[in-house]
């Protein structure tokens, strides 16, 4: 039988994850027919992967909310939304007015930044609440990357990007793109990325606890101990200095401090950190000795170097190892890519490029980086008494009971709140505490522009997709939740809520996403193009499969943000931080947790990106995901087999879980992956409940982390496992 022919073809790019993935929409008689690559757009090429094909599912969700709603005796009421609007306003406003303005938090999901509106409008709402306790999933994610950028470079959005389609060497720690898509590395069809790195000679490196889809592809795989990447990179950083294989492609004119960073890593001999790390002291020298010789290599860590105990110092010697080599800012190394609307150079032109320390958390006094503090502290912040306790939550497109560490705690304290709003779709495991639920259009429904993504991209592109379908009446965009929300804060009690039609925030996003453009790189008004054929958004518009803005192209030191515009090499809080380093390692107590004897790590797959993903069928079909890896001499010494069923402790919970054995881990690591534990009570997820799975966040540990950033340390949980 033939395939039904389109009447209607809607090109527009994937927002479920950081690929940025083109995406070729077949339509007919206003139904969707297929969901397929693009392979006209000029980043993706193609490409695509099975999260796409289910923004159909999210767009047809029964489950999924469209209309205010609030929690009664009775259950879920839909109300209206000026009335949502006025009752959320009127109750942040009494808990700050009775315990202060602290008392109200907001927490920021991953989604957020896949969201234009979101991404926009959310940031005048939170300056709207005053707020100090601003929380995101930045801080178990990508914290460390930014304090690195910011310490460094002088702006936290700085990050660089591997030039991956250039590179003759990567070496890959703790990262899966072949599964991730790429990862603070906007990478669309990375698999064929990679795939030529080999083709024309080059070689491929990673380091990972775990043989992932990405080692299992590579020409070379290293298992590490969870936790010790930082020891590795500061051991091979020795080698480059000791041996003289330092080159220069120009960073030392405009770099500070190289001696410091040099004795910084003097005392991390390969012979010194072997044992520590896994790995045979001449095999690290070898990879340095590699790293080095290779006309163009670069170094990217992710995932597992983030969310570590080490993962400030991780980004760090990444950095400082891309430039020592010469292969910073060049062809082929780690470069900063030129967007179309330069967030970067926006977000310089206002000072606001970072800060750290500014103010610390009430209990535990952890830091402030970029106006929020570590999410690990959210949980404390609720249950401990004091003045200015959080009393009030918002939350926005977010999930923390299942994506934050000691996800029961968190649910204990949601539950005591005065007061909780959440702007999300689902009644999930977190929003199942809200008062009221504010759902905003999802997916088919909005336009988009990736105005993160493209910060973070391997190749400089734009492409505008507008909205597939009309939203139902009486629906509100994410934008104008947010832009009402502020409104009635700001309008004071009993005054009627007011909008000032000179602030930019009070427009559409086409409005802003226009002038963002206009006075962009490659804009009419402000690029070097200049008027004539400059960027905007009737012409980007007219481009339905985007741009190509071409490769990564060098920029150093134009595009440094800091005081002397000379990139720190040596930043005091990192110098000081590998004394915490070698006393963790050499200094007695490394190995000693006899109780918790196994290290877990997280893993990501390929069709579960967020926990609401779960509720599409197509995306959780099949066998059994949410499986505990266990190495076969750690199995035999339990009594396991694959399919039995054990129970994995940690200090602040349990779980039971189904063993997978398998030499995919290295011994004494267990992994499970994350996203899941769909079974709690009050949740309105059909799919999902009837594929639970249980939630590593139950084991994780909101006091273990990376003191130097807050970063939660999912990666080297200490465990015990037994049959259940």
């Amino acid at each position: 039988m033939s395939k039904p022919q389109p009447d209607h073809v809607h090109f527009r790019t994937c927002n479920l994850c950081e690929a940025m993935c083109g995406l070729r929409i077949s339509m007919r008689d206003r139904q969707i027919i297929a969901i397929e690559g693009d392979k006209e757009d000029p980043f993706s090429r193609g490409h695509i992967c099975p999260k796409a094909v289910a923004l159909q599912d999210i767009y047809h969700d029964p489950d999924r909310l469209k209309f205010p709603v609030r929690r009664t005796a009775a259950g879920w009421q839909r109300i209206g939304w000026e009335e949502a609007f006025a009752e959320v306003a009127a109750r942040l406003r009494a808990v700050q007015a009775a315990h202060g303005r602290n008392a109200v938090g907001i927490y920021q999901g991953n989604p957020s930044v896949h969201n234009m509106g979101t991404l926009l409008y959310a940031a005048p709402f939170i300056r709207a609440l005053r707020t100090r306790n601003r929380f995101s999933a930045t801080s178990v994610d990508q914290l460390p990357h930014h304090l690195a950028a910011y310490l460094m470079f002088g702006h936290q959005y700085l990050v660089p990007v591997p030039d991956v389609d250039r590179t003759d060497y990567m070496l890959i720690l703790g990262a899966n793109p072949l599964v991730s898509n790429g990862s603070m590395m906007t990478a669309a069809g990375i698999a064929d990325r990679l795939r030529r790195i080999q083709q024309r000679g080059g070689k491929i490196v990673v380091i990972d606890p775990r043989r992932s889809e990405t080692a299992a592809r590579a020409d070379e795989h290293f298992f590490a101990r969870p936790g010790s990447d930082a020891l590795l990179l500061a051991a091979m950083l020795h080698v480059i200095f000791a041996e003289g294989l330092a080159r220069t492609n120009g960073w030392q004119a405009y770099s500070d401090h190289l001696a410091q960073a040099q004795e910084a890593v003097a005392a991390f001999t390969p012979a010194r950190v072997a044992d520590a790390v896994g790995m045979a002291a001449a095999d690290i020298c070898r990879l340095a000795r590699e790293f080095c010789a290779a006309t163009r290599a670069v170094c990217y860590g992710r995932i597992g170097t983030s969310t570590q105990a080490f993962g400030g110092l991780c980004h760090w010697l990444i950095n400082l190892l891309n430039i020592v080599s010469g292969n910073f800012d060049r062809a082929g190394g780690a470069m900063f890519t030129h967007p179309a609307i330069d967030v970067v150079s926006i977000v310089g032109a206002t000072g606001r490029t970072g800060g750290y320390g500014r103010w610390r958390s009430r209990v535990r006094g952890l830091p402030e980086f970029g106006g929020e503090l570590p999410v690990a502290a959210l949980a404390e912040e609720i249950l401990t008494p004091g003045e200015e306790r959080i009393r009030a939550l918002v939350t926005s497109a977010g999930n923390p009971v299942l994506s934050t560490p000691h996800g029961r705690q968190l649910d204990d304290a949601l539950a005591q709140l005065d007061f909780m709003v959440a702007i999300d779709i689902y009644v999930n495991e977190t929003t199942r505490h809200a008062h009221i639920i504010l759902p905003p259009t999802t997916g088919l429904e909005t336009s988009h522009y990736d105005l993160a993504f493209h910060v973070l991209a391997v190749q400089n592109t734009a492409k505008y997709s507008p909205a597939l379908f009309a939203p139902e009446p009486d629906m509100r965009h994410d934008w104008q939740i947010f832009q009402a929300l502020r409104a009635h804060l700001e309008a004071g009690e009993g005054e009627p809520p007011r909008r000032d039609k000179g602030d930019v925030f009070q427009r559409r996003p086409e409005t802003i996403l226009d002038l963002g453009l206009r006075y962009g790189p490659y804009g009419s008004w402000g690029g070097r193009r200049g008027r004539a054929d400059g960027l905007n958004l009737a012409k980007l518009k007219r481009q339905p499969h985007g741009v190509d803005l071409g490769a990564l192209r060098s920029c150093m030191p134009a595009r440094l943000y800091t005081p002397t515009h000379r990139i720190e090499l040596a930043p005091e809080l990192f110098v000081a931080d590998m004394a915490r380093l070698a006393a963790h390692f050499f200094g007695g107590n490394a190995g000693r947790e006899h109780t918790f004897d196994l290290a877990l790590i997280g893993r990501r797959q390929l069709r579960s990106n967020n926990s609401w993903m779960h509720n599409s069928h197509r995306l959780v079909k099949g066998k059994e995901r949410c499986t505990l890896l266990l190495h076969p001499e750690d199995a035999a010494v339990r009594g396991l087999q694959t399919g039995d069923m054990a129970l994995v402790c940690s200090r602040v919970g349990q779980v039971r879980a189904q063993v997978a054995v398998s030499d995919e881990v290295m011994a004494g690591v267990v992994s499970l992956p994350h996203g899941w534990g769909h079974d709690r009570s009050g949740i309105l997820l059909a799919v999902a409940r009837e594929n639970a799975g249980i939630s590593i966040n139950d084991l994780t540990d909101d006091h273990t982390i990376d003191p130097l950033t807050g970063n939660a340390a999912f990666s080297n949980v200490r465990v015990r496992v037994e049959k259940a």
